[in-house]
């Protein structure tokens, strides 16, 4: 994901991206590019696109190279990654169990293009465990791992010339959601996504189990379940230095800082396993807990884990471990709603604001967020595995997202069997997209070639 936000320096980098199926006739799979936005001067000095795109679909003008097929040891996970201003992408790694390399164990890692073919040929491996979070501003990377956040110097070559230094240290890392995401902010500012530890806030040892209401009030939002912000600079913080800046967020793996309007973004992932409760049916489980989009100012409240956003409904509805039957409201109308609402279990795993001017004019300003694909959508078929893009008009999201990159998880959309799970997103320095997968870990960067060109970025 990182879960990260734009850079704020020149052609800095942001971080976000999913797509339409048949239950959400929203989403849009019509080319709306507008005109070209990339002189041809500048798509010339692009590299050329792999023939198939790396296995992806794209709109009408774009083109994609793989960067690195296998970017990370078999057994670990490529997660969310990050661009700096000299073009070496790094990318947060989750670690393997049982790992017997440093490697394995997961941390960061490094990879850049020297001859200017759009493949990596130099690669580099740094850090002390695995993580999911990374973000860079100038020469600074910060890498989340479960616990805690670190930072990093850079310099001219692919390794930090310092670091690591701990700046959060004794996070949550037990029980679910333990991956972290971070985004920074102008001012200091550095958040931190701590997802929630159960489903629904049942007991520990009853999550997910069918019957056991939910904790009220619930004792798991006061570590977990919400975004706290630190200082970016601070040496050693524990969570009780920071502040809990917004709550009642399941996890919020995508985060982002839009420059725009100087406003923190999240994209949460819904509910579980409503099915497990009378009167809710399987496709009720499948479609209508959504995923969220969500604006998150100071003091937000998403209402989680009394509440979630009914996609059928278009509003927040009482959960079932609380009472709830499918349309009361209750207590759930003093919570915020989402800017965008997704059907369920798409996996929103990071969130990005385009900044760059590579892309068509209908891009800039607008967010990609990447869709890590369902595992919980039985008897529907599996979704996700996309990366979409929701236009911004006049300062607020359009509600017609786009499919924009599809085509990851191949023949079979499904956890273990799927090709590719689309994970982290970020912007370069020259107004390309980065997308990183970690069932494949392959690194893709997307490019706008326009109108005329296809796939491999030939002009027709």
């Amino acid at each position: 994901m990182r879960s990260l936000l734009p850079l704020v320096l020149l052609g800095g980098l942001v971080l976000a991206g999913c797509s339409s199926t048949s239950d959400d006739t929203r989403a849009q799979n019509t080319d709306t590019t507008g005109a070209a936005a990339n002189p041809p001067a500048a798509a010339a000095a692009l590299p050329a696109c792999d023939a198939d795109n790396g296995g992806i679909t794209l709109p009408q003008g774009f083109c994609a190279v793989v960067v690195s097929a296998s970017v990370s040891p078999k057994g670990t996970a490529a997660r969310q990654v990050a661009v700096a201003q000299n073009g070496t992408v790094y990318i947060a790694v989750q670690g393997k169990r049982n790992a017997e390399t440093t490697a394995e164990r997961g941390g960061v890692v490094a990879v850049r293009d020297t001859n200017g073919d759009g493949k990596a040929d130099t690669t580099a491996f740094f850090g002390p465990e695995g993580g999911s979070g990374i973000d860079i501003e100038g020469n600074d990377l910060y890498f989340a791992t479960n616990t805690a956040v670190l930072h990093y110097k850079l310099g001219d070559g692919l390794t930090p010339v310092s670091g690591p230094d701990t700046l959060v240290e004794g996070l949550p890392g037990e029980h679910g959601h333990t991956a972290k995401s971070i985004a920074l902010g102008p001012s200091d500012q550095l958040w931190v996504n701590i997802g929630s530890p159960t489903n629904d806030c049942q007991a520990i040892e009853h999550d997910r189990e069918a019957g056991y209401k939910g904790l009220d009030p619930c004792p798991q939002l006061q570590d977990r379940a919400g975004v706290w912000l630190f200082s970016a600079s601070k040496p050693h913080q524990h969570e009780s230095d920071g502040q809990r800046w917004a709550t009642g967020i399941r996890n919020a793996m995508g985060l982002a800082y839009n420059t725009a309007d100087q406003t923190l973004y999240g994209t949460q992932h819904g509910r579980d396993q409503l099915n497990l409760w009378p009167g809710f049916t399987a496709e009720d489980n499948a479609t209508r807990p959504a995923e969220e989009l969500q604006r998150l100012t100071k003091g937000a409240d998403f209402g989680w884990p009394y509440c979630y956003f009914d996609t059928k409904a278009q509003k927040r509805v009482l959960s079932p471990e609380y009472g709830g039957n499918g349309t009361e409201v209750g207590r759930c109308a003093q919570y915020q709603t989402p800017l965008v609402s997704f059907p369920g279990h798409w996996a929103p795993n990071d969130l990005i604001f385009y900044t760059g001017n590579q892309f068509p004019a209908h891009y800039q300003g607008g967010a990609f967020i990447a869709f890590h694909g369902s595992w919980n959508r039985a008897p529907l078929p599996q979704a996700g595995y996309k990366v979409v893009f929701v236009p911004w008009v006049n300062g607020q999201p359009s509600q017609n997202y786009e499919t924009f990159a599809d085509g990851f998880a191949g023949k079979t959309p499904e956890p273990g069997t799927a090709a590719h799970r689309p994970m982290g997103l970020a912007q370069g320095p020259d107004g390309s997209l980065y997308i990183t997968d970690d069932s494949g870990n392959t690194v893709w960067r997307v490019m706008y070639r326009g109108q005329g060109a296809g796939a491999g970025g030939q002009s027709s």
